[in-house]
Formats: C-alpha cells, sequence, structure tokens
C-alpha cells in the first residue's frame, strides 16, 4: 500500500470517518477487499455516495487514469468485501451498476463533486468509468 494511502487511512481512522486536505468535507469510505490474483487483503480509501440507509456507490475513476483501479477488479473476482463508513464497518456485497442505474447514480456523482465530471473527460473515448452498488448487510 502506498504510503499516500496509508496517511488518508490513519486520518480517518482516528477522525471518526473524516479527512482534510483535498477530501475535507468529501464522503470517503475504506474498502477492504481481496485481490483477485494474489488472495491478499487490501484496504483502499474511496469516494462513496449514499443511494440508501443499505446502499452506496462507490467510483472506479482512479483520478481519471486510462485504466481502471486494481480494486475494480478485485471487486469483480471477489463481491464480498467489508466497508468502514465513519466509525462503522459492514460486511457489504459489490455489484457493478449497468445503464440507466448507473446514469442516475454518475449524474448525481458530478454534480455533487464537479472533479469527477473532469475524470470523465480525461477517460472519454478510452473507457466508462465503473460504478459499483456496494449493499450493506445491516
Amino acid at each position: 500500500m502506498s504510503d499516500w494511502n496509508q496517511q488518508i487511512i490513519d486520518e480517518f481512522r482516528a477522525n471518526e470517518g473524516r479527512v482534510g486536505g483535498r477530501f475535507e468535507g468529501r464522503t470517503l469510505l475504506l474498502l477492504h477487499h481481496t485481490g483477485a490474483k494474489s488472495g491478499t487483503e487490501r484496504v483502499n480509501p474511496v469516494a462513496y455516495q449514499r443511494l440508501s440507509n443499505d446502499s452506496v456507490a462507490v467510483f472506479a475513476s482512479k483520478g481519471g487514469a486510462p485504466k481502471n483501479p486494481d480494486w475494480y477488479y478485485n471487486l469483480v473476482a471477489h463481491p464480498d468485501v467489508e466497508v468502514e463508513i465513519g466509525t462503522e464497518s459492514h460486511s457489504a456485497h459489490a455489484r457493478v451498476a449497468e445503464g440507466a442505474e448507473r446514469e442516475t447514480i454518475w449524474e448525481k456523482q458530478k454534480h455533487d463533486v464537479p472533479g469527477f465530471a473532469d475524470y470523465e473527460e480525461k477517460t472519454k473515448g478510452i473507457r466508462e468509468i465503473p460504478v459499483v452498488v456496494l449493499e450493506l448487510a445491516r
């Protein structure tokens, strides 16, 4: 794990799920997932959008890079994950949103956090940024 990710994870846990700097006021969660090839548990801080009491969406934007982040492929291979939201931990099941569901979630994310529109512009003609719905176990 990069030192940058570890610093965000440490700050998240020390501040009840809040992170400052460029993530000030943003909704972040910690996504625990299993490596598709390695089987190793990984943790990534990712932006999320609350969909309901029982589900959130995360975005495989990778800052507008031409390839999806590794965690996306891990979720496709191993969709049962753990998430930390604030001070709570939840088991969750991941599924890739498609069609109208994806568009509705994605448009709201671009409206709420305009940087995601920049990511979309960077990936135009290269890839569609995946939207992953995490169904939280209660």
